[in-house]
């Protein structure tokens, strides 16, 4: 049934009759909304910390690591590690978010800007990218299980058997525009293609513009499963909904603890099994041997952390915007609140919060360890990479027949399942508290308690949307994901600066939404000839990068696949290539790398586009950078810059300007309400107790004389509100920035290990 052995199939039974146990026994429990969304605040340390580790990884996570590693070598890893300098971040951070001491982050632009309308905006921003985040994680977990559970050729219905020969024909087609003969390529002839792969679209000839084009628009499969993907996912969808919709966050942060064990076997337990593998087939008894392998039939180029030429867009100054960015953004997402609100002080919250990441960033190179080996192993054997995580699983585990099949598709659905649950009742928390209640108030704890859980059914249902309508949804994931820049100096500012008032954040909101979202889309939407304007198109020119390797087999190998396929040359054209020099292993050589152009203004390259009249021009996708456009046109010309650094200051440009214009408006304009201002940074110097009766009377104390902590200020005679560091405030900032130091020490050990 469905194409997995009866074990495989009671595994799964198992797993989700355990969680939606959780969320039966929860829903008995749930007396008012602090109660539904945030479970009473009562959580400990490990409930806490698994807590951020299930929402904080999707199934997306494991299989995006591994596809990237497996494409671009160890300097994929950095697919997920962006974040891991932000990490230490959240150690200072993240008790703000519990001395709020509110339901949603949508309350504290009310409490702290008198803004009910902010709020509401707040809600709907919020509330999307949660959806956003939840249908990522139904896709990836999806094409991943159907790998899994392939159909044979003799089972394919008629329809499947007429896209997999389109499929098959595409496969022959591409061997003949990268003059390959075989239909199965090898490990040697896949580095290779893989490379000629990345030729600009301006290089491609006509004939491989019309086929890119046709493909693009029929997208034949070539895996076809006992598994329909849109039943899968709204199976997953209704078991979600059962235990979270019915336990709130308690059912949801239980299953969760749960789940978290089951991501990390996730991360594990693929990876010796590859290593035994490769054993059997290269030589070998030991981890060891298995790494060795791993360095002698890889390109050297494979195990570059930093500056790789497979990822060179992954440059420092890159990796730090993205990672100042991400410490923005991050906080500001709505789960944040959620996931530390619930804690029962804001010692445990932190705790709970930091190592809960810091174990995502450990998996993260475990991920990529196991796509080294994935490349090995699978080069050649799996046409796309985003389905090497289920073939593996079904090659390595299968054979077995001791349900470990089974129990990674849990583990698959456990990661999916831990982020979507908190992101489910983190945006019907939004949509129930500062959407509802303001059309419908007055009204019981038991009927919001309602009326949030049909608003978590709904998103549910719009994630499930999303993700079976779009084939770009990582697309879609980044946009809503630089979103936060409308929102995240309002929060920043606001949460320090007393003198930040109503005016400036509202300013900085509606200011970053129409340069950065809504005049850039309304411009192309008004104006379509925009994507094919010559000025428009202006990509990157980049210089060719040289290094110097010592060659490895999988170097050896890939010279020969160069100096066979320079043979075939005509001889006209041989005189235009010098012919490449054999290599032997051990012997240094300089390789040049000649890097992809790209686009300068568009955020998805520049495409071929077929015109009315049956020719493709070249045309831009995605949105169009204004910030990029003016900057060029202002005279600095960035197509003489590389890629990674235009990116890197187009994310400046949107994390520079939005903070600018609410400092500026603010001086412009009169402050907000002094008692206003006085009750919120009163309640947020004072501590949060562990009794909630103590932490009421504190409270009330610190309302009542909004001066009586004062002297915990570091700046105790102007506008900023930054609090004095203490021990425990140190010793856990710099334990965090020794953690992230040791991650990417054992990253660098475990990948030049064998070498």
């Amino acid at each position: 049934m469905f194409g997995l052995p009866l074990v495989d199939l009671l595994v799964i039974a198992l797993y989700f009759a355990v969680v939606i146990s959780i969320g039966v026994w929860s829903s008995r429990r749930i007396k008012d909304q602090e109660d539904y969304f945030l479970a009473g605040r009562a959580f400990g340390k490990l409930v806490q910390t698994f807590a951020a580790f299930g929402q904080g990884t999707s199934a997306d996570n494991a299989v995006g690591v591994t596809t990237a590693t497996f494409t671009n070598g160890a300097s994929g890893m950095w697919a997920s590690l962006l974040y891991l300098f932000a990490t230490p971040v959240y150690w200072l951070v993240t008790p703000w978010m519990r001395r709020l001491r509110l339901l949603t982050t949508g309350d504290f632009f009310q409490e702290r800007y008198g803004s009910r309308p902010m709020a509401a905006v707040y809600a709907v921003i919020g509330s999307v990218s949660m959806m956003a985040f939840i249908a990522v994680g139904f896709a990836a977990m999806t094409a991943t299980i159907v790998a899994m559970t392939p159909l044979d050729a003799q089972e394919l219905s008629p329809a499947q058997q007429t896209q997999y020969e389109e499929a098959y024909q595409d496969h022959l087609r591409l061997n003949e525009l990268t003059a390959e003969t075989a239909t199965v390529l090898t490990l040697d002839e896949f580095i290779e293609r893989d490379r000629l792969a990345k030729k600009p679209a301006e290089s491609l000839a006509e004939s491989e513009h019309a086929r890119r084009h046709y493909l693009a628009e029929k997208r034949p499969a070539r895996a076809f499963s006992h598994i329909d993907p849109t039943v899968l996912i709204w199976i997953v969808c209704l078991v979600v909904a059962i235990y979270a919709v019915s336990g709130g966050l308690e059912a949801a942060f239980l299953t969760d603890t749960l789940q978290g064990l089951f991501i990390i076997l996730l991360s594990i337990i693929l990876i010796p099994f590859a290593w035994l593998e490769i054993n059997n087939r290269f030589g070998g008894y030991s981890w060891m041997d298995a790494l060795g392998t791993i360095h002698s039939r890889l390109p050297s180029s494979f195990f570059e952390v930093f500056g790789s030429p497979n990822a060179i867009d992954f440059t420092w100054y890159y990796i730090m915007a993205i990672s100042i960015m991400s410490t923005f953004n991050v906080v500001v997402q709505p789960n944040v609140l959620v996931a530390t609100g619930s804690a029962k002080d804001e010692y445990t919250a932190r705790y709970g919060f930091t190592v809960g990441n810091f174990i995502k960033r450990g998996c993260t190179v475990l991920w990529g360890v196991f796509g080294l080996a994935a490349v090995v192993l699978y080069a050649g054997r799996v046409h796309h990479s985003d389905l090497v995580w289920g073939y593996a699983t079904v090659d390595l585990l299968g054979p077995l027949n001791l349900g470990l099949v089974g129990l990674m598709i849990a583990c698959l659905m456990a990661a999916l399942m831990s982020s979507a649950d908190c992101f489910m009742l983190t945006s019907s928390s939004l949509l129930t508290h500062n959407l509802y209640r303001l059309a419908v108030p007055d009204r019981t704890e038991r009927h919001y308690v309602w009326a949030g859980r049909v608003f978590g059914a709904l998103v549910l249902v719009g994630s499930v949307l999303i993700a079976t309508a779009f084939d770009t949804i990582l697309q879609l994931l980044k946009f809503i994901w630089e979103w936060n820049v409308l929102v995240a100096p309002a929060f920043w500012v606001g949460m320090k600066w007393r003198r930040a008032n109503r005016f400036g954040a509202w300013m900085s909101i509606i200011t970053a939404g129409l340069l950065f979202f809504i005049v850039p889309g309304a411009l192309v939407l008004a104006m379509p000839q925009l994507r094919t304007n010559a000025y428009l198109l202006k990509a990157t020119d980049p210089q060719p990068l040289v290094r110097t390797y010592v060659a490895s087999a999988g170097d050896v190998a890939g010279r020969r696949a160069q100096i066979e396929q320079w043979e075939r040359l005509a001889p006209e054209e041989q005189a235009q290539v010098p012919e490449p020099e054999p290599l032997e292993v051990g012997q240094r050589f300089v390789q040049e790398f000649r890097q992809p152009r790209k686009a300068v203004f568009w955020t998805m390259g520049i495409r071929m586009v077929r015109q009315p009249d049956g020719e493709s021009v070249p045309a831009g996708a995605g949105q169009l950078n204004l910030e990029l456009v003016a900057l060029d046109w202002l005279g600095v010309d960035l197509s003489r810059n590389s890629y990674a650094l235009n990116e890197t200051i187009r994310i400046l440009i949107r994390m520079i300007l939005p903070f600018a214009i609410l400092f500026v408006c603010t001086y412009l304009t009169p402050p907000d309400d002094q008692a206003m201002l006085d009750r919120f940074f009163a309640k947020m110097r004072t501590k949060v107790h562990r009794d909630r009766e103590e932490d009421a009377r504190q409270l009330a104390l610190s309302l009542e004389d909004p001066d009586r902590l004062r002297e915990q200020l570091l700046f105790p005679n102007s506008q900023w509100e930054f609090l004095r560091w203490g021990r425990e405030d140190w010793g856990g900032f710099l334990l965090s920035v020794l953690a992230a130091l040791a991650i990417l020490l054992v990253m660098w050990w475990l990948v030049t290990l064998g070498g």
